[in-house]
């Protein structure tokens, strides 16, 4: 399994796919939950993993999750070039997420403080919703009166497109998350949220 997706995919499985992303890319050391009343059957995480994306995505993506020890296994191999991760029971609203091959990349190239790959753009499911995030700081783990946290629902994300693509939606500050707008505008890993409910 590459790099890529068992760094997304462990720090997912204990933060929830926003949250961890931050914090991974902020240098944090992600870390499991407390605890957690019922441990979901693998069964369980790969129905909630299959609800990040459409249906006919969700059947044939590789789904990935977390032991509680870190280490990274496979729930169910995929023909697809997605990979999907289960929603987080820790945090405080579903949050599975799917994502292609070019969208991995990216968030590897985040996490790692580097430029986006160019000439791949990447497409990330987050059906069923999303943790909350700073529109503005790609590496804030926690709200600030400067940081523009705002609350996400169901959405699509369209990664590692040419910057003049971006120009054509809102960019700011505090947007309107009920219509497509850009996230994270004006750095290197600005990308195209879409909510689709």
């Amino acid at each position: 399994m590459p790099r890529t997706i068992l760094t997304i995919a462990i720090c997912a499985a204990t933060l929830g796919p926003v949250a961890m992303l931050s914090a991974v890319a902020a240098g944090t050391k992600p870390s499991h939950p407390a605890s957690r009343a019922v441990a979901a059957s693998d069964q369980e995480m790969v129905r909630s993993a299959m609800h990040a994306a459409p249906a006919k995505v969700g059947a044939s993506a590789t789904i990935v999750a977390a032991n509680a020890d870190g280490s990274m296994r496979t729930l169910r191999p995929g023909t697809n070039g997605f990979t999907c991760m289960p929603d987080n029971p820790a945090t405080p609203g579903p949050d599975p997420m799917c994502m292609d091959r070019p969208a991995l990349e990216w968030a590897n190239a985040w996490i790692g403080h580097k430029p986006p790959p160019t000439g791949k753009v990447g497409l990330m499911y987050m059906l069923s919703g999303g943790t909350d995030a700073s529109n503005t700081d790609p590496y804030a783990t926690k709200p600030d009166a400067a940081n523009h946290w705002i609350k996400t629902g169901p959405h699509v994300m369209v990664v590692g497109a040419d910057a003049a693509f971006y120009t054509n939606y809102p960019r700011a500050a505090d947007p309107d998350t009920a219509e497509p707008y850009v996230m994270w505008p004006d750095t290197p890993y600005e990308h195209l949220m879409v909510p689709v409910h």
